[in-house]
C-alpha cells in the first residue's frame, strides 16, 4: 500500500453531513481527476505529424473566430481557449489554425471513458477532456489510488496517444486543484494531512468556482489567499457571496463533501455564434438567431429534456457581454416559444449603434420528460 493510501486508511471519519443530512463514508474518498492535456489540439497533432511540436490552434483563423483549444506550445504564447482569433494571431504570428473535428474528439473521449470504467463505474465526466473518478472501492481492487491514476494514464498514452494529468486526492476539490499542479503529462497527490495547508498557500484566483467577478469581490475584501479566506466568519462569506458562502467557508478548509455522480443531470442546453461583422438591426440579429434557435430545440426533441428559462446572451464589438432571461412557470413545450421569448428579450436593445458581435440562446432549468413521452432520453449525454 502507498503511503498515500495509508494515510487516507488513517484519517478519522468526517463527522460533517451532506446535503440530505446523512452522515460522510466511514473513511474519506479516493478521487481522482483527469484532465486530458490540450485535448482538441493534441488529438490535431496526433493525427497530422506535420503540426507536431508546432503552435496550433483549433478554431476559427477568420477575423471574428475564437480559439477553441491551443496546443501546449502555443500556450507558451499566451495563447489560450475563448480568446479571440485576432488576439491569437497577435501573441503568435506563427500560429497554425486548424478546423474543429467534433466527432473525433468525442470519439476519443468515448475511448478513455471505456478506461475509467475498467476501474470503477462513479465517473463524472465535465466535459469531452476531463472527468472526476470516485476509486474508495475500485473494479480491480487496487488500495491507492495514486497506483490507479498511474495506471489510467499509461493506459491513455498506450491505446490513444495522448497524454493526461491527473490529481489525487480526498475530495473533487482538492483533486482538480491537484491536476492542474504538473501539467502536462503529470500526477500529482494531495493527502489528507497537506489538504488545509496546500489550500492555504493559493490565491484564491486557482479555486474552482471562483471566476473572474468573485475573485475581484474577494480581493476588495481583503481576501487574497487561502489562508485570508480561511480567516473569515462564515457569516461574513454568506453575506458576501450567498449560498455559495458555506462552500467558501468549507473549501478554505479542504473540506469538500460533493460526491462523484456519475448521473449528473445537464442543467442547461445553449448554443452561440461569432459573425464577421457586427450586427446593429433586429431583422440580421434575428435571422441570425434562427440556427442557434433551431440547434436548442433540435437537443430538446433528440432527449425528450425540457427547460423553463430562456436566456439571451449578447457580446459587442468591444466585448463587452450581457445576458437576459425569462423564466416560466412552466416549460417550454414547442421551438415557437422558444423563438418568441429570445425576440422578447431581443427587441429592447435593439437598434444599437454598438455592434454585435455574437449572440447565444441557452434553455436552462431542465428537467427529463417522462420515458413514456420520451424513449430516446436514454441517449442524452
Amino acid at each position: 500500500m502507498s503511503a498515500y493510501a495509508a494515510s487516507l486508511a488513517s484519517e478519522p471519519p468526517s463527522p460533517a453531513s451532506g446535503p440530505e443530512g446523512s452522515r460522510e463514508l466511514d473513511r474519506p474518498r479516493k478521487v481522482i481527476h483527469i484532465d486530458m492535456d490540450a485535448f482538441f489540439a493534441s488529438v490535431e497533432q496526433r493525427d497530422n505529424p506535420d503540426l507536431r511540436g508546432k503552435p496550433v490552434a483549433v478554431g476559427g483563423a477568420r477575423e471574428r473566430g475564437v480559439v477553441a483549444a491551443a496546443s501546449c506550445e502555443a500556450r507558451r504564447f499566451g495563447v489560450r481557449s475563448a480568446m479571440p482569433s485576432v488576439t491569437a494571431r497577435r501573441k503568435c504570428p506563427e500560429l497554425i489554425f486548424v478546423r474543429p473535428r467534433f466527432d473525433v474528439y468525442k470519439a476519443v473521449s468515448l475511448q478513455i471513458r471505456a478506461i475509467f470504467a475498467d476501474y470503477t463505474p462513479l465517473i463524472e465526466p465535465l466535459s469531452l477532456d476531463e472527468a472526476y473518478l470516485d476509486v474508495t472501492e475500485n473494479l480491480k481492487g487496487i488500495a491507492s489510488a495514486t497506483q490507479i491514476a498511474h495506471e489510467i494514464r499509461a493506459r491513455i498514452r498506450a491505446e490513444t496517444g495522448l497524454t493526461a494529468s491527473a490529481g489525487v486526492s480526498y475530495n473533487k476539490f482538492l483533486a482538480k486543484l491537484a491536476s492542474d499542479q504538473n501539467k502536462p503529462d503529470g500526477l500529482f497527490v494531495i493527502t489528507p494531512a497537506q489538504g488545509p495547508s496546500f489550500v492555504e498557500a493559493l490565491p484564491v484566483g486557482r479555486f474552482h468556482g471562483v471566476g473572474p467577478a468573485t475573485e475581484a469581490r474577494m480581493h476588495r475584501l481583503g481576501i487574497r489567499t487561502g489562508a485570508d479566506l480561511k480567516a473569515q466568519r462564515l457569516a461574513i462569506l454568506e453575506q458576501h457571496f450567498g449560498k455559495a458562502g458555506p462552500f467558501f467557508h468549507a473549501i478554505a478548509r479542504g473540506i469538500d463533501h460533493r460526491p462523484v455522480q456519475p448521473n449528473r443531470e445537464r442543467k442547461s442546453i445553449g448554443s452561440e455564434n461569432t459573425f464577421a461583422r457586427d450586427l446593429t438591426r433586429f431583422e440580421e440579429m434575428r435571422a441570425e438567431l434562427q440556427p442557434l434557435i433551431d440547434q436548442v430545440w433540435g437537443w430538446c426533441e433528440r432527449t425528450g429534456g425540457r427547460g423553463r428559462t430562456v436566456t439571451l446572451k449578447v457580446k459587442y464589438a468591444d466585448f463587452r457581454q450581457i445576458t437576459r432571461s425569462r423564466s416560466l412557470p412552466h416549460d417550454v413545450q414547442g421551438r415557437d416559444l422558444l423563438e418568441r421569448i429570445s425576440l422578447e428579450l431581443l427587441a429592447p436593445l435593439t437598434p444599437t449603434e454598438q455592434g454585435v458581435r455574437l449572440l447565444g440562446v441557452t434553455l436552462s432549468a431542465l428537467k427529463p420528460e417522462e420515458a413514456d413521452q420520451a424513449p430516446q432520453l436514454s441517449l442524452a449525454l
